[in-house]
C-alpha cells in the first residue's frame, strides 16, 4: 500500500515526488519543470503530447494542481509508513475520522490533514503505537535515572545523618575534654595562687616579727643609752676638780649596760620573688604539669639514606649533595628516598613532637609503619604505612593522601607540630607557632609508628640547603 501510494506521487518523467505539479486536459500530472523540457524538444513538430497516454495538443495549458501539490507537501513532511501503518485510536481529530500521527521531535500528537506539514518538517513522526513505545522507553530510563538518582540521595542522606550524629557525640566529648583540660588548668593556677599567697603571708609575718623584734631590742637599747647619756652629762656638770676624780671609780659600774654598738641586720622583704616575671615563673611550674610537651627526639642512624648527614646528637638531619656516608647498608636503612625515621616506635599513648623547617622549600614529615619498605622508590601514602604532609614547589603544602590534599597554608611555616593520640587513631598537624590546624589523619593503625623526617634533596643554587631540626624544649 505504501509503495503504491508512492507511486501515485511520482512524475512518470523525473520519477521522482512533483515538484510543482500541473497537468494539461488529459487528467495527467507532471512536474511544470519536466513537461516544459520535454515538449522542449518537440519544437519542430507543432504539436505536445503526454507522456503517459500520447494524446497530442496543439496548444495545452498548463494548470496547477493545488490538491496534489497539497498532498505531496503532507507527503514530503509526514513519513508514509506512520500513515498507512497507524490504526483508529479513541482520539481522533474532531474534524477527521482519521488516525493522529505523534511528533517524537515537539512531543505533540499531529492530524495528517489539519496540522500544517511545515510545522514537522524534518521532525521525527511516527505512530501512536511507535510514539508510545519510544516514549516509554524514554520514560523508563528517565524513571531508572531517578531511581538511582534516589538511591544516592538516601545513601548521601543516611550518611550525613551519620555524620550528625557523629559530629554531635564529637563535639559533646570534645566539650568534655576541652572543659577537663581547662578546669585542670584553673585547678592548678588557683592551686599556685593559695601557695603562693600562703609563702607571701609565711614571709610577710617572719619578715614583720623580725622587725617588730628588733624595734623592742632597739627601743630598750636606745632607753639604757639615754640613761648612760644623762650619768655622763650630770658627772661633766661638776666643777670641782676633787670631787669630779674621786667619782670617776664608780662611773665604769654606773655605765654598765648602758652603751651598746648598733649593729643593725636588716633582711630584706622578699618583694623579688612576688615581682618579677610572674607569669613566666608561673608558666614553667606549669609546663611540668602539661602534657604531652614537645617531645625530646632523636634520629636512627641505622635508617639513614647514605646521602644524609646527622648531627652528633641526632636531632639534626640536612641532605648532603656530594659523596654517600661510608655508611653500612642495612635492611632498615633507605637507599632511594632520603628519609630518616626517629629512634623510639609507639603503639601506645599520646605523644607530641615539633620539628623546625624554616628557610625550607622541600621537607616531607610525619610517621610510617616501622615495617615500611625502606628499599627502592617508594610511594609516600597510608596504603603504604606513611602519613606525611609534604612542602613542594617551594611554597605548596598537601597531605600525602591519595591522590594529594592541597593545605590551606596562609604563611610559611617555621615550625611543624605532630601530634598521635595512638588509642584513637589521630594524627594531626599543626604550625606549632600558633597551634593552628593544618591536617587530620583518621586511621586505625595496625602496629608501631615511628617519626618520619626528609629533608629533601637540597640544590646546587643553593636551594633548600638548610636541614629538619627537632625542636627540644628545655625547661
Amino acid at each position: 500500500m505504501a509503495c503504491s501510494l508512492k507511486d501515485e506521487l511520482l512524475c512518470s518523467i523525473c520519477l521522482s515526488i512533483y515538484q510543482d505539479p500541473v497537468s494539461f486536459g488529459c487528467e495527467h500530472y507532471f512536474c511544470r519543470k519536466c513537461i516544459t523540457e520535454h515538449w522542449s524538444r518537440q519544437e519542430h513538430q507543432g504539436t505536445r503530447d503526454c507522456p503517459e497516454c500520447r494524446r497530442a495538443f496543439t496548444e495545452p495549458l498548463l494548470s496547477p494542481s493545488l490538491k496534489l501539490a497539497n498532498i505531496v507537501e503532507r507527503y514530503s513532511a509526514f513519513p508514509l509508513d506512520a500513515i498507512l501503518n497507524a490504526q483508529r485510536n479513541s482520539f481522533p481529530c474532531k474534524d477527521h475520522e482519521k488516525v493522529k500521527l505523534f511528533c517524537l521531535t515537539d512531543k505533540t500528537l499531529v492530524c495528517f490533514f489539519c496540522d500544517e506539514p511545515a510545522l514537522h518538517e524534518q521532525h521525527q513522526v511516527t505512530t501512536i503505537d511507535e510514539s508510545f513505545e519510544e516514549i516509554q522507553r524514554e520514560l523508563k530510563e528517565q524513571l531508572n535515572a531517578l531511581q538511582e538518582s534516589e538511591r544516592e540521595h538516601t545513601e548521601a542522606l543516611q550518611l550525613l545523618k551519620r555524620q550528625l550524629s557523629e559530629t554531635k557525640s564529637s563535639a559533646k566529648s570534645l566539650r568534655a575534654t576541652i572543659a577537663e583540660a581547662f578546669d585542670r588548668l584553673h585547678k592548678f593556677l588557683r592551686e599556685r595562687q593559695k601557695s603562693m599567697l600562703e609563702e607571701l603571708e609565711m614571709d610577710t609575718a617572719r619578715t614583720l616579727t623580725d622587725i617588730e623584734q628588733k624595734i623592742q631590742r632597739y627601743s630598750h637599747q636606745l632607753h639604757r643609752v639615754q640613761e648612760g647619756m644623762q650619768i655622763l652629762k650630770e658627772k661633766l656638770s661638776e666643777t670641782d676638780k676633787h670631787t669630779f676624780l674621786a667619782g670617776i671609780s664608780g662611773l665604769s659600774e654606773k655605765l654598765k649596760g648602758k652603751i651598746h654598738e648598733t649593729s643593725l641586720t636588716y633582711e630584706d622583704f622578699p618583694t623579688s620573688k612576688y615581682m618579677g616575671p610572674l607569669q613566666y615563673t608561673i608558666w614553667k611550674s606549669l609546663y611540668q604539669d602539661i602534657h604531652p610537651v614537645p617531645a625530646a627526639l632523636t634520629l636512627d642512624p641505622i635508617t639513614a639514606h647514605q646521602r644524609l648527614i646527622l648531627s652528633d646528637d641526632c636531632t639534626i638531619v640536612a641532605y648532603g649533595n656530594l659523596h654517600p656516608q661510608p655508611f653500612q647498608d642495612s635492611p632498615k636503612r633507605f637507599d632511594v628516598e632520603v628519609s630518616v625515621l626517629g629512634s623510639v616506635s609507639f603503639d601506645s599513648g599520646v605523644h607530641y613532637w615539633e620539628v623546625i623547617v624554616a628557610d625550607k622549600t622541600q621537607w616531607m614529615i610525619g610517621v610510617a609503619h616501622d615495617t615500611v619498605t625502606r628499599k627502592g622508590s617508594i610511594q609516600i601514602q597510608p596504603t603504604r604505612g606513611f602519613y606525611c604532609i609534604v612542602m613542594h614547589d617551594g611554597n605548596q603544602y598537601s597531605a600525602c593522601t591519595e591522590p594529594w590534599t592541597r593545605l590551606n597554608v596562609k604563611s610559611k611555616l617555621e615550625k611543624v607540630g605532630v601530634f598521635l593520640n595512638y588509642e584513637k587513631g589521630l594524627l594531626i598537624f599543626y604550625n606549632a607557632d600558633d597551634m593552628s590546624w593544618l591536617y587530620t589523619f583518621r586511621e586505625k593503625f595496625p602496629g608501631k609508628l615511628c617519626p618520619y623526617f626528609s629533608p629533601g634533596q637540597s640544590h646546587a643554587n643553593g636551594k633548600n640547603v638548610q636541614p629538619l631540626r627537632i625542636n627540644t624544649v628545655r625547661m
